[in-house]
């Protein structure tokens, strides 16, 4: 007798085959039996109609502080989500010295825009070691399971003090043999790899550059020499080469890179996206991958499946208005309804409409002012391809009006809740041709979903299904990608690249991570705004359609995208064997 059969699906299985029509049966949380299944079970769920596939393993998450507070760990466990890696980009909560709370709290706001406040509040700081943050972490029970990587910039600040966060200061010898000694430590203890960020765009609240910014090749070195001496692990960062336009400097980062990936002998992976500054550097990029992967090397590039872009609104954290003196007195203030209700005054509005034509900006700060090329209403389905036509500059064409009050009065809309989509990377020319290359280029991991972060700004961890959905029916310009290749990369490759071999696959043997799908009804909803977070924290959630049920080691996690209340997941130490 099995605990559970699955009936009547098309099952894509996760390794790329072609799908089938067949059953899961499903015993002790792990799939029994595929195929023609047999027998009774105390549970059968009717998939006529929809496609099984396994849970989706998503390897670029940020939940390192939600994982203190919230079993649920949404948006990735309801976008079919059943395993997630966090700690990416250096940062995370440990190691962590009693004295550098508050400092790993602000690199973290900064960073990762996770308010601060919340962080305060809601970290519980049962961890010293990441020994003991692991420790912690598997008294605790979620809906996903996890696997954090040891974050570079947290290890500076603990071998180096006040030091480790300024990235001007080189660790001596001893401190780069003792953060080697912390992160072999950790891997033994069942870390899935080392984390580190050399982006500009990585900044603590109060501005400072991520200590681990210009780290030198000495100090990676002599690191990434705990993952050859363990056999362990992965190595994961994020490298400015995407985005410059200086090929001296992206050559020199690549030829780290590599430098990295021989010293280690461990799968390597880094962000790799489109900016408009270097709207071709990606191609380069990519061609230097081929190469270190036909020299040997296990080499990747994390890549998104749509532009990654800024949500802007009057009751979120970022509007076009947002450094002109007015927004900026009472930006901080202000709760959200009293704003709103202030920026409703039309001698308010007058007032900042004139600020906003004195302004004066450059570089991210000019595009926020006065893209409004690049910004569009948000749908319901998302518009994630969304044409110039329907941008508020076109609209404000259109009726004759100035641009910035036309903008001003749709910020305005739904009671100064109206949700502006503004693409940033990955849209240099308007369409998804480029993502497409990207995603469908060999060396490609489907990563950066950010879930956990970026909670007033970017709303992506709802990836997954935007991968799914989107390119199984194709982009506007007809470009589609077969759904056993999509739901592969999601699942068997993310999962085996990490090193969880136990998953990502339906056939007998592997766990019991499953998610039935109606192709025809998924689809994302503009995010909301909720107020869920510790200490009243404001946060962008986006929920999915066409989830009927997502299993997590046999035990139903969501049916039509309501949370169960099931908590069988758990902490994830190091590879994961059949």
């Amino acid at each position: 007798m099995f605990d559970t059969i699955i009936r009547n699906g098309t099952i894509v299985d996760g390794t790329g085959a072609p799908a089938y029509r067949g059953d899961v049966g499903i015993k002790n949380g792990m799939i029994a039996a595929v195929g023609e299944v047999s027998g009774t079970a105390a549970r059968t769920l009717d998939a006529d109609g929809a496609h099984v596939t396994p849970g989706f393993v998503d390897i670029h998450t940020h939940y390192d502080g939600q994982v203190s507070w919230d079993a649920l760990l949404a948006p990735s466990s309801i976008n079919g989500v059943t395993s997630a890696a966090m700690g990416n980009c250096g940062v995370g909560f440990a190691p962590a010295r009693p004295d550098k709370h508050e400092f790993l709290i602000a690199l973290l706001e900064g960073v990762e825009d996770i308010p601060g406040t919340a962080l305060a509040e809601g970290l519980t700081w049962d961890w010293e070691s990441f020994p003991d943050y692991l420790d912690a972490l598997s008294r605790r029970k979620f809906a996903v399971d996890l696997g954090a990587h040891m974050p570079h910039a947290a290890l500076r600040a603990y071998v180096m003090g006040d030091r480790g966060a300024d990235h001007r200061e080189d660790p001596t010898d001893a401190e780069i043999s003792e953060m080697e000694r912390l992160t072999f430590e950790a891997l033994e203890a069942g870390a899935l790899g080392f984390s580190t960020s050399r982006t500009y765009a990585h900044r603590a609240r109060g501005g400072a550059s991520i200590g681990t910014l210009t780290a030198s090749e000495a100090e990676l070195t002599g690191i990434a020499g705990a993952l050859r001496r363990s056999g362990k692990g992965v190595m994961q960062l994020i490298s400015d080469a995407y985005l410059t336009a200086d090929t001296e400097f992206a050559t020199a980062e690549l030829a780290l890179i590599r430098h990295l990936a021989s010293v280690t002998g461990r799968r390597l992976s880094f962000t790799v996206q489109q900016t408009d500054d270097a709207p071709d550097r990606w191609r380069h990029i990519f061609g230097e991958i081929g190469a270190m992967n036909a020299d040997g090397l296990d080499v990747s590039a994390q890549v998104a499946p749509r532009p990654i872009g800024a949500i802007l609104s009057f009751s979120a954290t970022t509007n076009p208005f947002l450094l002109t003196p007015t927004y900026r007195r009472i930006a901080h203030t202000m709760s959200v309804p009293e704003r709103l209700a202030y920026l409703a005054d039309p001698a308010v509005k007058a007032q900042m409409i004139a600020e906003h034509g004195a302004a004066h900006n450059s570089g991210f700060a000019e595009m926020l002012a006065h893209g409004f090329t690049r910004m569009f209403r948000m749908t319901d389905p998302v518009d994630y391809e969304p044409s110039a036509d329907a941008s508020l500059a076109a609209e404000a064409a259109r009726l004759g009006k100035d641009v910035a009050e036309h903008a001003y009065d749709v910020f305005m809309e739904d009671g100064g809740r109206r949700l502006i989509y503004m693409p940033l990377i990955n849209y240099a020319r308007g369409d998804l041709e480029d993502t497409y290359a990207m995603m469908t280029s060999s060396h490609t991991l489907y990563g950066l979903s950010d879930g956990g972060a970026h909670c007033g700004t970017i709303c992506d961890g709802s990836f997954p299904t935007t991968t799914i959905a989107l390119w199984s029916r194709g982009s506007k310009s007809g470009r589609t990608i077969p759904l056993e290749s999509l739901v592969h990369g999601y699942t068997q490759r993310n999962a085996r690249h990490v090193g969880w071999h136990d998953r990502g696959v339906i056939a007998p043997g592997y766990l019991a991570d499953i998610n039935l799908i109606d192709m025809d009804g998924l689809n994302l909803g503009p995010p909301e705004i909720v107020q869920d977070l510790p200490a009243g924290g404001v946060r962008l959630l986006q929920k999915a359609h066409g989830y009927r049920a997502t299993m997590k080691s046999g035990a139903v996690t969501f049916q039509n995208g309501e949370w169960t209340g099931e908590t069988p997941g758990r902490l994830l130490r190091g590879e994961q064997r059949l």
